[in-house]
């Protein structure tokens, strides 16, 4: 029995347009509740009508605002209620400040799964948390459709994991799923297929004018 799970990066997050920021709240709650911008609302929208996502059995996303308020689309085009699991959520950073952040932070963590500072998350603990809450909905949803909306360097480590990483592009049997570009779209669409727990097939999904 075929389980299909969508991956899916929220939409674009309201930042080119953000001013000063002037609270006392850290670096993480201020991540978690950063929104939509308007052009992200709308491509959520757009993206919520794909055929692909038609007929889903459920919609989940990570706790911050911006996951959440992309799938609030899918349920909504589908008639159901967004389920919410921390584990989904964005790797942990483990500083205060984005100027605290080790130069090339990003890639030693590609390079090195272990590698996290202070109260961050290294690869592998991201991709641990993401695994285990995705064998939950694979137990539970076996045989169905089911949405769920992450990050994009939580969605990278949870493919690592699936599939492979090599010469810095994650590959599943043979095939080219993220580049090494690392070029998002926001919103970007993985389709994972499973028989049981095991990953049979992956496809990124592209934007196209025409596809609905």
């Amino acid at each position: 029995m075929i389980t299909t799970i969508y991956l899916i990066r929220h939409a674009e997050p309201f930042k080119q347009h953000r001013g000063v920021m002037k609270t006392n709240e850290s670096l993480l709650i201020e991540n978690e509740k950063i929104p939509l911008s308007i052009n992200g609302e709308k491509m959520a929208e757009q993206w919520s009508v794909h055929n692909e996502l038609k007929n889903l059995d459920s919609v989940w996303a990570s706790n911050y605002v911006r996951a959440m308020s992309t799938a609030k689309y899918f349920a909504y085009m589908n008639g159901l209620k967004v389920d919410v699991d921390e584990r989904f959520n964005e790797r942990k950073h483990g500083v205060n400040n984005w100027s605290d952040l080790p130069e090339n932070f990003e890639k030693k963590q590609l390079l090195d799964s272990d590698y996290k500072i202070d109260n961050g998350e290294s690869q592998n603990e991201v991709a641990s948390r993401m695994s285990i809450a995705l064998n939950g909905i694979l137990d539970k949803y076996s045989g169905k459709k089911v949405a769920i909306v992450s990050h994009a360097t939580a969605i990278m480590f949870l493919l690592i994991k699936l599939c492979n990483f090599q010469e810095n592009k994650v590959v599943f049997k043979n095939k080219t799923i993220i580049d090494e570009n690392f070029e998002w779209g926001a919103p970007e669409l993985f389709k994972l297929e499973f028989n049981g727990k095991e990953l049979i097939n992956v496809e990124n999904i592209k934007y196209k004018d025409n596809w609905w």
